[in-house]
């Protein structure tokens, strides 16, 4: 290596350069005094090697080495040695050999840390992402990033290699009326008019295909204005975007599926538990799983009682049997024996969810146990019994009610229950594909039918659902690819047909001039000859927080924003000088005001 600060990296020393002369740079991670020798843990992006300071031998280092504290920048010249077998330290790839140091010069001293960064010590977030650049240097962050940049180089190579061509979509862009909020960039010239950083280039990427291009893909960034989440960060986020021409939803899937498959098999440790991917329909997901999002490492599954107390006298069940409602009933094995106190705080749980209660029912030595029991009559218990096949052990919890909050809260306690009876295996990876979204829903507080999913989407009867069908009872070419529970990516078959566009718009209540004026490039493009297309776009973010196991999505991102969307560190958002604003054509008003 022809380098002025190093010969060698630190991670990359073994026994093989025993004897030689090298030339190491990086951070101080560790300094310890031994009584008249300092050994130093000096580390740079690939590892640590520890280096040796001894008096006897170079006083000049020695001294130098001894006023700085840990994070101080070096470069040192020295001679590899062995460790003597009591010293030797395993749990580092360079454990066998140390450092002699001969020469040393700092390239940067370091002031007093505000947290550690060799102990990996518990830090607030706060103070973690005031000096991120820090916090970047701790062993577990920084192996996350350098694992995104590989998840990302994957990605690239893996769909370059199918046709699929990398084409950058715009940044400053118009306002879309659907979706979150947009950050608004305020034009200059044009002073009194906005650009939009876009919520996705869900738009621009429809017109490529309708521009030729066969496939498409790029690592977008997208920014919208919403409130931060653990599987989100506020303000700004990155997605893989890609879309085909003349596809179907199946080859969508196709090229999904290969490419999830491929990048956890070649670049995490994981197992996948089911290939292909399972496929659920968004009723079947509700009614099994009771989300959209189905956690399919482990069953217990919800199973629908409605029929069993249609003519029951246990009224807080059988009021819940009419149209839109449900009755839902959720087996869990080994949960017979436990305390009053669990059933107790279980229930109490469920009513924080929202739920008005949680009745169950266990089977012990044959026999159903339950203070509701008295209420069932014997055709009842036998439905129970055959409908949920029952085992000694077994607990049975019922939820009750609209059907959507129904399906949510036993979905929820599912999770609870599962966390509870610890049957959620590690170290897998259960991906699935959750379909045939309803392609409209019913707003209770505007009292009026609104689009459910994306408005761009191709209904799966055309225009004879539109014309023939109940809105509500329409299914669109939309699909999810979940896993572990969590969403990755919605994606759509889209619609490229203006006549259809226009139908479906005005079923949501939009008149054909709203259309016109939102979406009148889009309309325009589809009557030059539009060919039929779909896409997907999987989380970046998402994606490896999921392969790495981290706990928040803050943990994936380099420079995040807090929880309140504020950059710590830059200190953005932040005050503009009024001169800016004035020649923006800006003025902000007094509080006061």
């Amino acid at each position: 290596m022809n380098n002025k600060y190093r010969s060698e990296y630190c991670g990359g020393l073994n026994k093989k350069y025993l004897g030689k002369k090298v030339r190491l740079a990086g951070w101080i991670h560790r300094k310890r005094d031994h009584g008249g020798l300092i050994f130093v843990d000096l580390r740079d992006h690939t590892g640590i090697c520890q280096l040796v300071f001894n008096p006897e031998k170079n006083k000049g280092p020695y001294g130098i080495v001894n006023g700085l504290r840990v994070e101080s920048v070096i470069s040192v010249d020295g001679d590899v040695v062995e460790r003597s077998p009591e010293t030797v330290n395993p749990r580092l790839a360079t454990g066998e050999i140390e450092v002699s140091v001969t020469g040393i010069e700092v390239e940067s001293s370091a002031e007093v840390l505000p947290f550690q960064i060799a102990d990996e010590e518990n830090v607030g977030e706060e103070l973690r992402l005031k000096f991120r650049f820090l916090d970047l240097r701790r062993e577990a962050l920084h192996k996350n990033i350098i694992y995104r940049s590989k998840i990302i180089n994957f990605i690239r190579q893996h769909l370059s290699s199918r046709e699929f061509t990398e084409i950058s979509t715009p940044i400053l862009t118009c306002s879309s009326p659907e979706g979150a909020r947009d950050y608004l960039v305020p034009s200059r010239i044009h002073k009194g008019k906005f650009y939009a950083l876009p919520q996705a280039p869900q738009q621009f990427k429809q017109l490529l295909m309708i521009s030729g291009f066969h496939r498409y893909f790029q690592i977008a960034p997208c920014f919208r204005d919403e409130d931060s989440r653990a599987d989100r960060s506020p303000g700004e986020f990155y997605q893989l975007d890609l879309e085909m021409s003349f596809c179907t939803q199946e080859d969508v899937f196709s090229v999904v599926e290969n490419l999830f498959i491929e990048m956890t098999e070649q670049l995490s440790d994981k197992q996948i538990m089911f290939k292909p991917f399972p496929r659920f329909s968004y009723e079947e997901a509700m009614n099994k799983f009771g989300t959209d999002k189905p956690d399919i490492r482990f069953g217990l599954e919800m199973k629908d009682v409605t029929q069993v107390f249609r003519n029951s006298e246990f009224k807080a069940f059988q009021n819940n049997t009419s149209k839109g409602k449900t009755v839902k009933a959720l087996v869990v094995p080994g949960l017979a024996d436990s305390p009053r106190s669990f059933f107790d705080k279980s229930e109490a749980y469920a009513k924080e969810l929202g739920a008005g209660g949680l009745a169950y029912i266990t089977m012990k030595d044959g026999k159903l146990k339950s203070p509701i029991l008295k209420f069932f009559g014997e055709e009842e218990k036998n439905q129970l019994l055959s409908t949920l096949e029952l085992k000694d052990g077994d607990a049975v919890f019922f939820g009750a009610g609209k059907w959507d909050k129904t399906c949510n809260i036993m979905g929820l306690m599912r999770t609870y229950f599962a966390k509870a009876v610890n049957c959620i295996p590690q170290n897998v990876m259960a991906f699935c594909w959750v379909v045939d979204f309803p392609m409209y829903e019913y707003n209770e507080d505007l009292k009026k039918i609104e689009f459910s999913h994306n408005p761009f989407s191709m209904p799966q009867g055309g225009m004879d659902d539109l014309l023939n069908k109940d809105p509500l009872d329409i299914k669109a070419f939309q699909y999810d690819i979940v896993c572990n529970g969590v969403e990755l990516s919605s994606g759509a078959i889209r619609n490229h047909k203006p006549e259809i566009m226009y139908k479906a718009f005005e079923i949501a209540g939009y008149k054909r001039d709203e259309v016109d004026r939102n979406f009148g490039h889009m309309i325009k493009a589809f009557k030059y000859g539009a060919p039929p297309h779909g896409g997907i776009a999987p989380g970046i973010d998402r994606i490896v927080m999921l392969f790495s196991d981290s706990p928040n999505i803050r943990e994936v991102i380099a420079f995040p924003m807090n929880q309140k969307a504020q950059d710590l560190m830059v200190g953005a958002p932040s005050e503009v000088k009024k001169e800016q604003l004035k020649e923006l054509g800006i003025r902000i008003e007094d509080k006061e005001e």
